[in-house]
């Protein structure tokens, strides 16, 4: 069998905000003669310019991370970089994660318990246009997904504008409307504009209704 050229390998970007887990994840890929490691990240934001910017084959995403959650980036992704498959390597293990990961363009998602082999294969799944689910999600998951895939309840949060959620998750974090604009490369009064359009579309008074909105939301980590 003859070894696969570099052209020829499944491109993949890393993205977590922990350099331990993105070395690991480095360490069981670029293992393999088949997939090449093209760039990683540990921040949303970032990791949305870095996708855009090289085109990956595979893009491998935790979902809890600084400056955009792995969902928003998934989302924003499936829209700058279409091409680009999506798996999610989480801790987060329950449903409405994996629903949510679903509904925004993810192609697989595993659990990180799951062994190597596993990873190995929802990357390679992913790439070849499969979707895959780490067991025993697989089946429960993907049922529930079908069954509510054609609901027409509004989600107050499809009405944000891509700039409104980017400000919602940093100011989530505690960020000011300056430091958001330094993120986002705005002014400070357009920061400001959209975290007041997006606080009367989401229907929250406080910046404690917005903490609570974003946990709930998975936008932030929760212990509850």
């Amino acid at each position: 069998m003859s070894t696969p050229t570099k052209d020829s390998r499944t491109t993949v970007v890393l993205v977590d905000d922990h350099h331990i887990v993105r070395q690991g994840l480095r360490n069981v890929l670029e293992a393999e003669a088949d997939l090449a490691i093209v760039g990683e990240e540990s921040d949303g934001l970032r990791a949305v310019a870095l996708v855009e910017r090289v085109q990956p084959a595979v893009l491998v995403l935790d979902l809890m991370m600084p400056g955009l959650n792995g969902v928003e980036v998934a989302r924003q992704v499936s829209k700058r970089s279409p091409q680009t498959r999506i798996v999610v390597f989480s801790m987060y293990g329950s449903e409405p994660y994996v629903l949510e990961a679903l509904r925004n363009g993810v192609a697989a998602y595993v659990v990180k318990e799951a062994s190597s082999a596993e990873l190995l294969k929802a990357v390679r799944e992913a790439a070849a246009g499969r979707r895959y689910l780490s067991p025993p999600l697989s089946d429960r998951a993907i049922e529930a997904y079908l069954a509510r895939s054609g609901a027409s309840v509004l989600d107050l949060y499809d009405t944000l504008t891509t700039r409104e959620r980017e400000v919602l998750h940093l100011a989530a974090e505690g960020l000011s409307s300056a430091q958001v604009a330094g993120r986002l490369s705005i002014s400070p009064r357009t920061a400001e504009t959209h975290r007041t359009n997006l606080m009367r579309k989401l229907k929250l008074h406080s910046q404690t209704d917005l903490v609570h909105y974003a946990m709930h939301r998975g936008i932030l980590a929760s212990d509850g």
